[in-house]
């Protein structure tokens, strides 16, 4: 990969009025996505959009979003779909006892379930459900909120384990998604930075988002659906390579588990399930993976390259701020905690 930078991104953690706060400095990578994708941050930035902060920090043990508050607030919105009156049911209620195995991790038949409600609710990029056509605007933002919810309680949860069994292998991440971000069609040469070995991802990496088209992944269909399952047969119903892109990023907080032997056998195991499903591992149009286009400058942002010194500091921090590259900055003064926080996002969203 090229590592000449194009700019380096400064981000501002912590509460406003806050003493201290934490700076995170992203070096830009100069490839043909991170050139799109840099025009598109900077047009976020410039424009105010309004950054996501309930869905911001996800797979942090010891968030207060933990577990019981994400289910509760999982039976909120099932509550008000339920009294919209849109022509769908959802007769489920979720619990620690139903949304945890005996193992201590997902109960991904139950989740897997939650996210086909979700499917049948929204409808798929092009193809809108006419429920999610008939809905009004708080109850779109509560059909939206079935995905999120479902992925960060699943995105907890398997930290929460982790932090019991094996704490070095906990997943935090954190995710910078803008409300109705505009997106930019995916060239031939971006997809250069996809491909299986990219879904091992490294400590302050740096990935463009997956794009907003309603549906899983592949790798994800396969560590939830199973090894032994078949695209005929999934329960959630669509399964789309990624043709869009936006301003949105990830940042991987998480260590690399590409060098154990158990993440090779996945990744083995999981080229074995495409070659099954009649896909070619080698296809990198598939979009398996997630394109790099930065990395956290660790020293620089921390004083240090050792992951529990760096998760100690974001533990305490994990509120966005502010955001700052060569051309645009802007201040996000306002949490998903406010009175008002939702009545905020369904403006941004109508």
């Amino acid at each position: 990969m090229n590592k000449l930078l194009l700019d380096v991104v400064e981000i501002d953690l912590g509460l406003p009025h806050a003493q201290e706060r934490l700076t995170v400095y992203v070096n830009v990578y100069d490839n043909s996505l991170s050139r799109k994708w840099l025009a598109a941050l900077n047009n976020l930035i410039k424009n105010s959009y309004h950054l996501e902060k309930n869905y911001c920090f996800l797979g942090f043990a010891d968030s207060v979003r933990n577990g019981e508050y994400l289910l509760n607030q999982l039976n909120v919105t099932i509550a008000a779909i339920n009294a919209a009156n849109i022509g769908y049911q959802i007769s489920d209620h979720f619990t620690l006892a139903n949304s945890v195995d005996s193992n201590g991790g997902v109960d991904q038949l139950h989740f897997n379930q939650l996210h086909r409600y979700f499917e049948d609710l929204q409808g798929v990029s092009g193809h809108v459900s006419t429920y999610y056509w008939s809905a009004d605007n708080p109850t779109r933002w509560h059909i939206r909120q079935l995905n999120l919810l479902c992925h960060e309680f699943e995105s907890w949860q398997l930290s929460w384990r982790k932090k019991h069994t094996a704490p070095e292998w906990q997943r935090p991440s954190q995710l910078m998604c803008w409300l109705t971000a505009p997106r930019f069609e995916l060239e031939a040469e971006d997809y250069d930075l996809f491909g299986i070995e990219t879904i091992n991802r490294s400590l302050g990496g740096v990935y463009v988002g997956v794009n907003k088209a309603v549906g899983k992944h592949h790798w994800e269909v396969f560590q939830d659906e199973g090894r032994d399952s078949r695209i005929d047969e999934l329960t959630t119903t669509s399964l789309r390579a990624q043709t869009e892109a936006a301003g949105d990023f990830d940042i991987e907080w998480a260590n690399d588990p590409g060098n154990y032997h158990w993440q090779q056998k996945n990744l083995k195991d999981f080229r074995s399930w495409l070659i099954t499903n009649g896909f070619d591992p080698e296809d990198k149009t598939l979009t398996i993976g997630h394109p790099r286009v930065g990395q956290v400058d660790l020293l620089r942002s921390f004083g240090s390259e050792d992951y529990q010194q760096i998760w100690t500091r974001l533990n305490t921090h994990l509120n966005v701020y502010a955001i700052r590259t060569s051309n645009a900055n802007a201040i996000y003064d306002y949490h998903w905690w406010d009175a008002d926080y939702m009545e905020k996002q369904i403006l941004c969203l109508g």
